[in-house]
C-alpha cells in the first residue's frame, strides 16, 4: 500500500514509517497540516494516517478536504485525544478508524491491510484474476497454481495493474503511485519499462495470458479479457 503519514510528532513518525516499510508498505510522511494539503493534492494514496492536533492546523479538516475532493483513501486517525465526542466525530466525517495514542503498530498494520481488501478487493484475502492469485497478507503470487518470486516493486507494480484493471495508466501515473514524489527526481521512465518488462516476462514464463498491454504515447493497461 502506498500511505501517507500526517503526524507532528517526529519520532513517532518515524517509527510508524520504518516499520510499515519492513511490512511491505510505501510510506511518505510530512509534519504539518499544510504540507499534508499539499501532498493530498498532489499525489494518491491507499490509505491516509492522520493525527488530529497539528502544530498549523486540525486533522479533521484534512479528511473533510479528501471527502470534500472526493478523492479514494482509507483514512486512519491516530490522537492522544481519547473523549468520545472525538472519535464518534471522527468516524462520522469518513475515518475508517480511530486509534488511541500509545498503540501497537501492528494494531495499526491490520487497519491498513482491511482497508487495502475493502478498497481494492472487494475485502476478500486473496485475489484471483482468471490463472492469477494473490496472497496479500502473505505477499506471494501464484500463477496457474505455482508461485512466482516477484520483486518488491514487481509485486506492487501487479498489484496496482490488477486494482486497475481495464484502465489505461499513464506512465506518470505508475512512477507516482511506486516512488511518490521522489519520481520528481527521474529524469526519464526508463526505470518503470525495465520493472514491467521483468514482470510480464515472468508472468508468461509461468504460462499467464499476456494482459500488460501497452498504450502508445500514454501508457499501459492491464486488459483481462486477453
Amino acid at each position: 500500500m502506498k500511505i501517507l503519514i500526517i503526524e507532528d510528532e517526529k519520532p513517532l513518525s518515524d517509527s510508524i514509517k520504518e516499520y510499515l516499510e519492513e511490512e511491505g508498505h510505501r510510506c511518505e510522511a510530512v509534519y504539518r497540516h499544510e504540507q499534508a494539503v499539499e501532498k493530498i493534492e498532489l499525489y494518491e494514496y491507499d490509505c491516509i494516517v492522520v493525527d488530529i492536533n497539528l502544530p498549523d492546523g486540525n486533522g479533521l479538516d484534512l479528511i473533510r478536504l479528501i471527502k470534500k475532493r472526493s478523492i479514494i483513501s482509507g483514512i486512519i486517525i491516530i490522537s492522544a485525544l481519547n473523549s468520545l465526542d472525538n472519535r464518534i466525530e471522527g468516524i462520522e466525517i469518513g475515518a475508517d478508524h480511530y486509534l488511541t495514542k500509545p498503540f501497537h503498530l501492528a494494531e495499526l498494520n491490520v487497519h491498513l491491510k482491511s482497508i487495502n481488501r475493502r478498497i481494492h478487493f472487494k475485502g476478500e484475502n486473496q485475489i484471483i484474476l482468471n490463472e492469477i492469485k494473490i496472497l496479500p497478507d502473505e505477499h506471494k503470487t501464484f500463477v496457474n497454481e505455482k508461485e512466482i518470486v516477484l520483486t518488491k516493486k514487481e509485486y506492487e507494480l501487479l498489484l496496482f495493474f490488477i486494482s486497475n484493471k481495464n484502465k489505461v495508466i499513464t506512465k506518470m501515473g505508475i512512477a507516482e503511485y511506486l516512488w511518490g514524489d521522489y519520481m520528481d527526481e527521474a529524469d526519464s521512465f526508463d526505470f518503470i519499462y525495465t520493472h514491467i518488462k521483468n514482470l510480464r516476462k515472468k508472468l508468461l514464463k509461468k504460462g499467464c495470458a499476456d494482459y500488460i498491454q501497452t498504450v502508445y504515447g500514454i501508457g499501459y493497461k492491464f486488459d483481462e479479457t486477453k
